[in-house]
């Protein structure tokens, strides 16, 4: 039997003529035609659920169309296994039916090894084999993710979508991912909510619940707003009348654009003030502020950023957020805005602006050149707040990568996880209103039972050879340090493979830092075996909170004056603690340890 097929190969009207043959299938299920020049396609007659695609993250880009009754209905790019096969992803492919189905692939050899390693099947293996997968903290089943995206509450649902690659665990291909939660810590993963549309693919953006319908869409209805990434940028919106459940996109996308090529990320909130929708965008090396009425319609009010801040690489994922100063009645506005590169300890990085919103222009209560940032460390990124929060919380959520190694750290089904969430609020410090964030409370929620170690004096050093029985990477450390005459306060996780993790209290320089450059794998490269510092305030007791993970650490300072957000990748869990002085002498009066566990 032969099956002639006559299509269009979607390079400048070029059509072929091709013949496939049983004698080319890979087995019972697949049959494959080469064309010459890399190209191929594939056919079936059996009914599957999946088509599961074998990936190699060195092997360049090839293009793939699927192909339904002569129509292209879905393309994206993806590295087909060339040589060997990192691991498979799942096409889902039970929408369509199969006997009108082709998949053209485009820049893949005759010789890969795909051919022969790709198959049909009715289930896809989520179980995670991963030695890093966090705990605790978000991640993907499976995939690449980066950016949180329309983090917004709605009737006893945290909705969080996220950027998200279905087709490699490496950039590319940006859909909305999409989980909810009831209490911040425990997720459900659901499907794709947006993917990618003649506009382009779906980058960074935000959700609101449009109350009273000003939009016309629904009372109650969840509205996505959301860059489409084309040849230029514009941003676009989709509807949801089913708690998140399916979107439908705008008709008349795009709603907003502009001759600046970086131009993304819209967070829309409402401004009770002047009754109005406000939009904050990133647009090159500033923040462009929107006004509308109607969520469709909207005019440009201000932009704010020139001379401001941190300028060492493009603005990303703005927010505005109005914060309760600690201790007073005041409340002031923070614009949150992200950058790549430019962080103080290279690479991504949060920075914020503390002052006044009129509801058309952001001014910044600080001088232009003071630089403000969210979180000390290499791993905080793309930082964006919850829309309707119950009790007006306002809770943030972090990307815990870096652009400079995120594609190369050492995972395969996945990659990235969020930071824990966290509740902010202000803080003052000499003549500065500054940003704190803690963990929120529901973290408290993982804790077993407290191991709680026996005050201790460290003059010179002092050792806990194990923290606790059973330990399997994922725990929290809360520490009370009183200095007595130590210029330098150490304290050290390690394990017995040799890695390990350095925290210092340093009171002549007013510095603390983590030295993750002997923390386990750090060979990957990117400037990932670093040391990061942060500014501290000379005194005499210090509070510490470290939230661990199998591949991070979240430093708190206890008064929430400095966070600090690391990856590590050791090459068991650190279970062993050591202390050490310099230049004098410190007890640690308190020290509780809490596994955490879901």
């Amino acid at each position: 039997m032969r099956i002639q097929i006559w299509k269009s190969l979607l390079m400048g009207g070029v059509v072929a003529c091709f013949t496939l043959s049983p004698s080319n299938a890979i087995d019972m299920d697949l049959t494959i035609k080469h064309l010459g020049d890399g190209q191929s396609i594939i056919r079936s007659d059996k009914t599957k659920r999946y088509l599961l695609l074998p990936i190699e993250e060195k092997a360049g880009d090839a293009q793939f169309y699927l192909i339904s009754d002569n129509d292209v209905v879905q393309t994206f790019s993806i590295r087909l296994a060339i040589d060997h096969v990192d691991y498979f992803v799942p096409l889902d492919i039970s929408f369509y039916d199969i006997k009108k189905l082709s998949f053209n692939i485009r820049s893949v050899p005759d010789s890969a090894v795909c051919w022969k390693e790709i198959k049909l099947s009715d289930e896809f293996d989520k179980t995670n084999r991963e030695q890093y997968r966090p705990l605790y903290h978000f991640s993907p089943e499976y995939g690449w993710m980066n950016d949180p995206n329309g983090m917004v509450y709605k009737d006893g649902e945290y909705h969080l979508f996220y950027q998200y690659n279905p087709y490699a665990s490496i950039w590319g291909n940006m859909h909305w991912g999409h989980a909810v939660s009831k209490d911040l810590i425990h997720w459900e993963h659901l499907p794709v909510a947006l993917a990618p549309d003649g506009l382009g693919t779906i980058f960074s953006g935000s959700c609101v619940i449009d109350k009273d319908n000003t939009a016309g869409f629904g009372a109650g209805a969840m509205i996505a707003f959301y860059t489409s990434a084309g040849e230029r940028q514009t941003q676009s919106m989709a509807y949801s009348l089913d708690n998140g459940r399916t979107f439908k996109k705008y008709s008349r996308n795009p709603v907003l654009t502009s001759t600046v090529r970086d131009f993304r990320d819209p967070k829309v909130f409402w401004h009770a003030e002047t009754g109005k929708w406000i939009m904050v965008l990133a647009a090159g090396q500033e923040i462009q502020i929107y006004s509308s009425s109607d969520l469709k319609h909207w005019e440009m009010e201000s932009a704010f950023g020139e001379g401001q801040g941190a300028h060492g690489g493009t603005w990303e994922c703005p927010d505005l957020v109005q914060l309760p100063v600690k201790g007073t009645e005041l409340k002031k506005w923070v614009m949150i805005c992200n950058l790549s590169p430019g962080g103080p300890s290279g690479g991504s990085a949060t920075q914020y602006f503390v002052g006044e919103f009129d509801g058309k222009k952001f001014i910044n209560e600080s001088a232009p050149e003071v630089i403000k940032w969210m979180d000390w460390g290499k791993d905080h990124y793309a930082t964006v707040t919850w829309s309707n929060a119950p009790e007006n919380r306002k809770i943030a959520l972090a990307w815990m990568s870096n652009w400079t190694y995120a594609n190369s750290v050492p995972t395969y089904q996945f990659r990235s996880s969020n930071s824990i969430p966290r509740e902010l609020y202000l803080y003052t410090w000499k003549g500065e209103t500054y940003m704190a964030s803690v963990p929120v409370g529901e973290v408290e929620s993982l804790r077993g039972k407290a191991v709680k170690k026996k005050a201790f004096k460290v003059d010179h050093t002092y050792n806990i050879e194990s923290l606790f029985s059973g330990n399997n990477g994922a725990y929290e450390i809360e520490m009370t340090v009183k200095n007595v005459n130590a210029k330098e306060i150490v304290m050290q996780l390690y394990n017995s493979k040799g890695d390990e993790v350095d925290f210092s209290y340093n009171l002549e320089t007013e510095i603390f830092s983590i030295d993750r450059t002997k923390s386990g794998n750090v060979d990957f490269g990117g400037g990932f075996s670093a040391v990061t510092i942060a500014p501290i305030e000379k005194q005499d007791e210090y509070k510490l909170r470290l939230l661990v993970d199998k591949a991070s650490i979240e430093a708190f300072d206890g008064d929430g004056k400095f966070v600090m957000t690391n990856l590590v990748f050791p090459q068991e869990p650190y279970n062993s603690m050591s202390f050490y002085s310099k230049g004098g002498k410190f007890n640690v009066t308190s020290l509780t340890i809490y596994k955490l566990g879901k």
